[in-house]
């Protein structure tokens, strides 16, 4: 326990230092660079993923990302939209040893699939993180980014009260330990360098 809150303090002081030192242009910004949205306040999300980043998207030409959204799906959206939008900031992400053109070129695929709301391993919709999961490999076309357990609990290991309600209302348990991803784990990754804050 204390070394996966020494690592976590490490991480936090990393993103911290990272967007009090170096602000990033989007003319620094990479195809294949990924978005990492931090958050001011605490959300549903952040709640149970350690970190305040809750959604990722993927730098998919220089002015446009693709991303997966709840009501929409898997889109392109204009970049100056995403900075836009709700409060807090985006973190410039980029993936070492990814084959950024096919990377994005296989979450181009993806376009069109409806927005997966409850964090399921299906292939029929997919959530923001998933999206990079699957779509990101190395030069070899191998996988760079495994599934981790879900996690709907909170600091003390209870499930929230949110969660429970809303798998609830799907006639469902809560998928705790079930295959998946979130963003924050991913900006976590040994394979992420944050970069700096989007400017």
């Amino acid at each position: 326990m204390a070394s996966s809150l020494s690592m976590e303090r490490k991480w936090c002081v990393s993103l911290a230092l990272a967007a009090l030192c170096s602000g990033c242009s989007t003319q620094q910004l990479r195809v294949g660079d990924l978005l990492f949205h931090v958050v001011g306040q605490e959300n549903h999300i952040t709640e149970v993923t350690p970190g305040m980043i809750d959604h990722v998207a993927i730098c998919s030409a220089k002015n446009q990302v693709i991303e997966a959204i709840p009501h929409d799906g898997v889109v392109l959206t204009p970049l100056d939209s995403v900075k836009r939008r709700e409060d807090g900031y985006y973190m410039i992400g980029r993936v070492k040893g990814a084959d950024a053109k096919q990377s994005v070129e296989n979450a181009f695929q993806f376009l069109g699939t409806g927005y997966d709301s409850l964090f399921l391993p299906t292939p029929e919709a997919i959530y923001c993180s998933e999206l990079v999961q699957l779509a990101y490999v190395d030069k070899k076309g191998r996988q760079l980014f495994g599934t981790i357990p879900m996690s709907f609990h909170d600091a003390s290991g209870r499930i929230t009260d949110y969660w429970t309600r809303f798998y609830s209302r799907h006639g469902m348990e809560v998928p705790e330990g079930q295959p998946g991803t979130n963003p924050s784990e991913l900006s976590k990754r040994k394979i992420i360098k944050l970069k700096g804050r989007l400017r």
